[in-house]
């Protein structure tokens, strides 16, 4: 290996996935959602968190507005 290498030669671009970086946050979820992903997870084979990470993006993307109906 060189003692020092001259990066002004590299292509410097911008990281694409920059604007899509995730922060990490605490939440309190029931148990029964936890658990319903959980199954959705064993069902998809796709994480659970990245399940309800999916679910509210696309609620965010699409503007879905909160209809809350009491019974």
């Amino acid at each position: 290996m060189r003692d020092e290498y001259d990066i002004s030669k590299l292509n410097p671009r911008k990281n694409p996935y920059s604007q899509r970086l995730k922060k990490q946050i605490t939440i309190n979820i029931n148990s029964d959602t936890i658990d319903y992903f959980k199954e959705q997870s064993e069902i998809s084979g796709i994480p659970y968190q990245t399940l309800i990470n999916l679910y509210l993006t696309d609620c965010a993307v699409n503007k879905r507005q909160l209809k809350m109906v009491w019974s």
